[in-house]
């Protein structure tokens, strides 16, 4: 595979070439996106200039990232995978105008409206670009069609985006100009890895899953295999021994690459830490209102030992110590892009990378093996105590700078909000993203609506529990009458570390009594971390509306067999 670096290059160089190449749908989209970019040029760090720099050279940019991710599924199969999910979703509508893309590429700015294509339908989006929660991203698609961005993007493909989308209908596509946009486009996500029977996908593209909770606290260490997946775009593939690693200092404008042989020559740092998606237990959040997200169980976390270079001793051989820097943050790019190659992208705040206790990796080992291709492979950034969204897959890029991230999944979206925010009065700037991850737990056996057998008054109870921040777990309490008594869990597993690097999980087990000639009983968990914090009661009063920070009491509903 050729390098990122090399890929950057490369396309920073045929910039013009590319253009060149363009579809002719896209020649307006292509200016109205060149004026939209010199706009923000002060504002984007020269990475993402590059990746947003055009829309003309889309069918090129395309062409490029299938080539370089070995794409191979058909466009037929894109439409046949439309038509089987999203049935009515713009199929063609009686009495509405029609236009041809021709006609929609002259709507690629705000003065003139911003329209987009989808299969059969054309959209005015003007009026809701501004509310969009993907921030400006939808903007890649003016004057043109989504389709391509969201057979990326699947998760659009859902009846609620698609009914909101619907409302902002207005004509229909020409026969001629259907499926146009995708004709010559192979799937992205048809090179994936192969992934273990048991996961169970909350998506498919991307591939999104967790393991079943009965496997999950079969071992304190989880293996790769049930590991739980979380992409946000298309597995990469890497080829190792070419892989280059870009560190850049911006208020130093230097920059070096490493490539995975020099960071392995650093000392070798193994670190037992626990990994959680923010979005963990949504679908119980849900249950008190709907929510945007992906609807996870309560298995969208894992523990393992990850292995690999401490960033403060990769940071330190470029001068870059505590004391030495004005730099707040440490941003961090995947090399998963989309077709603008646009990457996922996170950052941290600097005092967690430079800290040595911070135990920050560069990880090239998860479980005493290679990364899998799923959790990273290469090189994954470990950032123990904090959201499994900072810690960044197939790290391609390190930025040391002042200013956080300016990613999509940094500033719009891994935030908390009041229950009172909707998203028609959300403002994301109001609120800092996610870092260390409050306590939590989740019982793990017996299942909701399990029968479960009662042996000397008692039933069996196990689970998890973890706290971020590198806080331990001390204290887990279960009840089996829907909280009003309760009991500490007799036994904690955990791997000994101590507060405040205390990065990985805990184990329970209780024996607890249930009440007398029931039939039914609600179990409840709350864990207890080193600084006694405990769980909130109820969903109800930390609701929010990305459904992230779930970790209110778990409760699970069972039947007694006595």
């Amino acid at each position: 595979m050729i390098s990122r670096l090399t890929i950057r290059r490369l396309l920073e160089r045929h910039h013009v070439g590319c253009q060149a190449l363009a579809i002719r749908s896209m020649q307006s989209q292509h200016s109205s996106h060149r004026e939209w970019n010199k706009q923000q040029q002060q504002q984007h760090t020269r990475h993402k200039h590059q990746a947003l720099a055009t829309l003309a050279g889309f069918g090129a940019g395309v062409a490029l990232w299938l080539k370089y991710n070995h794409q191979e599924a058909a466009a037929a199969s894109l439409e046949s995978e439309d038509n089987e999910s999203i049935g009515k979703y713009g199929a063609r509508r009686k009495g509405l105008p029609e236009y041809n893309l021709d006609d929609v590429s002259k709507h690629g700015t705000m003065q003139d409206r911003v329209w987009v294509s989808y299969r059969h339908g054309v959209y005015d989006i003007t009026d809701f670009i501004a509310e969009h929660p993907g921030g400006d991203k939808i903007l890649m698609g003016a004057g043109g069609s989504v389709e391509p961005f969201w057979t990326l993007y699947a998760v659009h493909k859902n009846d609620h985006v698609l009914d909101m989308f619907e409302k902002y209908r207005i004509g229909n596509l020409a026969a001629d100009d259907v499926g146009a946009s995708v004709k010559n486009m192979s799937d992205p996500y048809g090179n994936e890895p192969r992934r273990h029977i048991a996961l169970k996908p909350s998506s498919k593209k991307p591939f999104n899953a967790e393991p079943p909770l009965a496997l999950l606290v079969d071992s304190l260490i989880t293996p790769n295999e049930l590991f739980y997946v979380r992409n946000h775009l298309p597995v990469p593939e890497v080829d190792a021994s070419t892989y280059e690693l870009e560190v850049c200092d911006e208020e130093l404008q230097k920059e070096k690459v490493f490539t995975l042989k020099d960071l392995k020559k650093y000392p070798k740092h193994t670190v037992t830490a626990t990994i959680m998606c923010a979005g963990n237990r949504r679908s119980e959040m849900t249950q008190v209102k709907p929510v945007k997200g992906l609807s996870w169980g309560q298995a969208a976390i894992g523990n393992a030992t990850w292995s690999g270079a401490r960033l403060c001793d990769v940071l330190r051989d470029l001068g870059i110590t505590d004391g030495k820097t004005d730099a707040l943050h440490i941003q961090f790019e995947g090399l998963d892009t989309d077709p603008a190659h646009m990457p996922y992208g996170a950052s941290i705040p600097i005092e967690k990378a430079l800290d040595p206790h911070g135990d920050v990796i560069l990880a090239y080992e998860m479980n005493g093996e290679p990364i899998p291709r799923d959790h990273g492979y290469p090189i994954r950034v470990i950032v123990p105590g904090v959201v499994g969204a900072r810690n960044v897959k197939w790290l391609g890029r390190i930025v040391v700078s002042k200013d956080e991230s300016d990613s999509h999944w940094q500033q719009n979206d891994y935030k908390g909000f009041a229950p009172s925010v909707d998203w028609d009065t959300v403002d994301f700037k109001k609120s800092p993203a996610i870092q260390e991850l409050p306590v939590i737990s989740a019982i793990c056996e017996p299942l909701e609506g399990q029968t479960v057998g009662v042996k000397n008054g008692k039933v069996n109870v196990k689970g998890y529990a973890w706290s971020g921040g590198g806080r331990k777990i001390v204290r887990v309490d279960v009840s089996s009458d829907g909280g009003k008594n309760w009991q500490a869990a007799d036994v904690l597993e955990c791997d000994g570390a101590r507060h405040p690097q205390a990065w990985g999980w805990s184990i329970w087990k209780a024996e607890i009594p249930v009440p007398k000639s029931k039939l039914e009983a609600q179990l409840c968990a709350k864990a207890v971390d080193s600084q006694y914090n405990t769980q909130p009661e109820n969903f109800e009063n930390i609701w929010n509306l990305r459904g992230v920070l779930a970790n209110a009491y778990h409760r699970v509903n069972i039947k007694l067999a006595r």
